[in-house]
């Protein structure tokens, strides 16, 4: 009997040193280049190059959609936005309505509550669930898989003023007063962290920064006030703001390193869409936040897993935020939900260990409207809209963008000219043609809704005219 209970006893020692805890980092309007270890020079990030150097960096990762809600929604569910169908923030007919060709497809706020989750699926698997910040897909992430909430609710950004005690938020009691959101929000994960350092946790830190209202601290302020700037990265402000992210997950690893939590804790950093280009240039790629191009989706991404996989390892393999939840699930032997038990994205962990997974193609579905943040600025098709409804795939090192308005197809070669700036269509018309068949099979697969209906609103004269008057500014 005692041999048997001493079995036992190692048998469920080594189930709980396979299961690593879970943190996950994902920062609000973060872009591509908008850290050291990514190529900024402006940009301070000690913190975050440390970190990228004790694992891996991914320089083709994705996120599922070009701005919050959906994004957060894919990574949240593992699913493609056609599935849960948060295609936008809010209302899908942005912009002036007399330059919109076609009614857009209605969109959800929110995350269906019969959706599985990431965090309800660690939930099941006896992991405690913490989530610090943003949440944007739910009017409480408690309803999701979580624990544990401070500062999570519908709300996508801290207000006017908001950054700074008293809070707009939801959520979270006041601190004193001038406290910092960004500094506060990594306490309370801290706090959790101190609490459940016996037990099996999700640890989800979605810091509202660097979402506008653009406000740093005075003191960071003051750091970059004379510090040349380039390549559109030159904003004091703002880089206050990351330098305050980057401190703060210095604060974060180090308490782990302190909890001797660090060789058993899986951390994603990542952001949820690419940055804003009026904000911060991410060059070479091409436009930002709520674009279909380069610099609206792709975002940067380090996973440390101490042990699994090599430090200062780097990746060219083009991965999507949809591959953390059937990653993690795999890490944990995660159930799987009735629900929606196929998911989107593909494991990663042979990624970890450098060998090769399967080509694959990436899909984006928006048939949706975001307008301008600055039309001299944004890199859009035209200067009134971020993004017009459409579609976009990348397979290997060729990206096709369809637009549902004019039936317009825009073909680039990613490895030759990340700033999608010359449109082989006509050149290339062999893996245009795959990409083409590729986005119409997936498409019928996930049943994606391709809006087609005129809006009777439209003005093409308006529109032309708009268009010129933008132009000659």
């Amino acid at each position: 009997m005692s041999i048997i209970l001493l079995l036992c006893s190692v048998f469920l020692s080594c189930e709980t040193d396979t299961k690593p805890n879970i943190i996950l980092i994902n920062v609000d309007d973060l872009g591509w280049r908008d850290v050291g270890f990514m190529g900024s020079d402006y940009y301070e990030t000690p913190n975050l190059d440390k970190l990228a150097g004790e694992g891996m960096v991914f320089y083709h990762a994705y996120a599922a959609a070009a701005n919050c809600a959906p994004s957060r929604a894919s990574m949240m569910s593992g699913m493609n936005t056609p599935k849960h169908q948060v295609y936008t923030v809010g209302n899908s007919e942005r912009g002036d309505a007399r330059t919109r060709k076609i009614i857009p497809t209605p969109n959800n706020d929110f995350l269906a509550d019969s959706i599985y989750t990431l965090a309800e699926m660690l939930r099941d698997n006896g992991y405690t669930n913490g989530t610090f910040g943003k949440w944007h897909i739910h009017e409480n992430p408690l309803h999701h898989g979580f624990h544990v909430n401070v500062g999570g609710s519908h709300r996508g950004n801290p207000g006017n003023g908001g950054y700074f005690s008293p809070y707009k938020i939801d959520f979270i009691e006041d601190g004193p007063e001038g406290e910092y959101l960004t500094d506060r929000l990594t306490s309370e994960a801290i706090a959790f962290l101190r609490e459940n350092k016996e037990n099996r946790f999700f640890l989800y830190l979605p810091f509202y920064s660097v979402h506008t209202p653009i406000m740093g601290k005075k003191k960071l302020m003051e750091k970059f006030e004379n510090k040349p700037g380039q390549e559109g990265q030159d904003r004091a402000d703002y880089a206050a703001m990351v330098a305050s992210v980057d401190e703060n997950v210095g604060r974060l690893l180090a308490v782990l390193d302190e909890l001797a939590l660090t060789d058993n804790t899986l951390l994603i950093f990542t952001s949820d869409n690419g940055g804003i280009r009026d904000i911060s240039y991410q060059n070479p790629l091409r436009a930002g936040k709520g674009s279909y191009y380069e610099g609206g989706i792709r975002v940067p991404l380090v996973i440390r897993w101490p042990g699994k996989i090599q430090p200062g390892s780097k990746s060219d393999v083009p991965v999507t935020h949809m591959d953390f939840f059937p990653t993690i699930r795999n890490i944990v032997s995660g159930k799987v939900s009735s629900v929606n038990d196929t998911l989107d994205g593909m494991d990663l962990t042979p990624l970890f260990g450098q060998k090769e997974i399967q080509e694959r193609a990436l899909f984006w579905h928006f048939p949706i409207y975001l307008e301008a943040y600055n039309p001299k600025e944004d890199g859009g098709r035209d200067p009134l809209f971020r993004t017009r409804p459409g579609s976009a795939v990348r397979m290997g090192k060729w990206k096709l963008h369809h637009y549902f308005e004019d039936d317009g197809y825009e073909l680039y070669d990613l490895e030759q000219d990340p700033g999608e700036s010359q449109n082989l269509m006509d050149l290339y018309p062999e893996p245009g043609k795959k990409l083409k068949n590729e986005l119409n099979s997936w498409r019928k697969e996930v049943n994606a809704p391709i809006p087609d209906q005129p809006n009777p609103l439209y003005d093409s004269e308006f529109l032309r005219n708009r268009i010129e008057e933008l132009d000659e500014l």
